[in-house]
């Protein structure tokens, strides 16, 4: 049997730069950091003092507040994007429509419930065990993030959650792209989500010595490629894609903002949280999607990097593009949208999927701002503080997750 291509009908997101994708899409334009002081709790105890929160955001105006208070954060971020996807794409299945049964949904997650775990510690602790909440449990269990959705939108086929740290959601995307593929399924509605902008989090990764302490500039904390980088923005969000069969998607008439070409993946085995030097797990995860997506290193135009803002990270993609790459490594335009959103983890993947399907459909890059002074190990070319107009096909997302797991997509207009 051929393989079905797979086209993405309908985007959803949530993040700290809108609460939808018009409105983020405006944001990356401008060249806006979502990155502020933290308000969700007193962060003065805390070396980092500041993240990318979702602002404004009342779970109980999306699904009143008795839902609201049996989803943890993490679940209401994918339901929003989930929800606004599948509104794009125009897709909705009833009871008894057959069609639910081809349809299905794939969660990635780094952490999952967090605030869900700490509160029902807390109670433990402060209550003793009679008084914990009997929905703590699937409150923060990672997968309920897909169960959510799926029971929201009558998904009745494959459903699973992908947790991979900060590479999830691209595993996510790169999952359901093969179950179409393979013809399990028609329809997967795919979200990267993450809340875990929380005391306990930013107290970990400051321990680890992962994220920026520039509180006094948050704006300009997160500038990856920079000389004067100092760590990663925490951020929370989601992001979703709906994947369908394309040749259903064009007989339907459906939007078609472009096509999964290709999906590698490998891992470094080397080390907790640093990349392998030199770069040559992500240069694999590269060179495979592009083996995947059939074509040439020369065929992309466009790389939305992984790009945190860490020292080790940013200069060991540089090293891994160049492996996969060669010479086309110069000619390639890459940017870092973590610039502006920050890190959203496990939701990073989709959030920066859906930018890059922007960014080739708009033939507008986004920037990586804060790009004041380069690193003289980053030396390709970042688009630097300002979009770029530039008629790109084909694009690739690259996606990188603690313990050494490596994702790269190749995405088509």
């Amino acid at each position: 049997m051929s393989r079905r291509r797979v086209a993405v009908t309908g985007l959803g997101t949530i993040n700290p730069l809108g609460h939808d994708v018009a409105s983020t899409w405006t944001a990356i334009l401008e060249g806006r950091s979502g990155v502020a002081r933290i308000t969700r709790f007193d962060p003065d105890r805390l070396a980092t003092q500041i993240a990318g929160e979702v602002k404004g955001f009342d779970a109980a105006e999306y699904f009143g507040s008795r839902e609201a208070k049996l989803l943890d954060r993490f679940a209401q971020f994918s339901r929003v994007a989930a929800d606004q996807a599948m509104a794009d794409a125009g897709i909705a299945f009833e009871e008894g429509d057959p069609a639910a049964n081809r349809a299905g949904v794939v969660l990635g997650v780094g952490i999952g419930g967090m605030d869900s775990f700490i509160e029902g510690l807390d109670v433990l602790r402060e209550r003793g065990p009679g008084r914990i909440n009997p929905y703590t449990i699937p409150k923060l269990i990672s997968n309920m993030g897909a169960g959510v959705v799926s029971m929201a939108h009558n998904l009745l086929g494959p459903s699973m959650c992908t947790v991979t740290a900060c590479a999830a959601s691209a595993n996510a995307i790169g999952d359901a792209a093969e179950i179409i593929r393979r013809g399990a399924a028609d329809v997967m509605v795919v979200v990267g989500s993450e809340a875990a902008v929380n005391e306990f989090a930013m107290g970990s990764f400051n321990q680890s010595r992962a994220l920026s302490t520039r509180n006094d500039e948050p704006e300009r904390a997160s500038r990856p490629f920079d000389s004067d980088r100092d760590g990663f923005i925490l951020a929370e969000g989601a992001a979703a894609l709906v994947l369908e069969d394309y040749d259903a998607a064009g007989e339907r008439g459906a939007t078609i903002y472009g096509e999964i070409l290709g999906y590698g993946m490998s891992s470094d085995a080397y080390h907790m949280t640093l990349p392998r030097p030199g770069g040559t797990g992500a240069a694999a995860a590269m060179t495979a999607a592009l083996r995947d997506a059939d074509l040439p290193p020369e065929a992309i135009g466009y790389i939305n990097a992984h790009g945190t803002s860490t020292a080790a990270n940013d200069a060991t993609e540089t090293a891994a593009i160049k492996l996969a790459f060669g010479d086309h490594a110069y000619d390639l335009a890459v940017s870092s949208t973590k610039s502006m959103t920050g890190h959203l983890l496990g939701g990073a993947g989709a959030a920066e999927a859906v930018l890059t399907l922007l960014a080739m459909r708009n033939g507008v890059l986004p920037p990586t701002i804060n790009l004041e002074t380069p690193d003289p190990e980053c030396d390709l070319d970042y688009v630097p503080n300002q979009p770029r107009k530039a008629d790109v096909s084909v694009s690739m997302s690259n996606s990188f997750g603690f313990g050494g797991h490596n994702v790269a997509l190749v995405l088509g207009r």
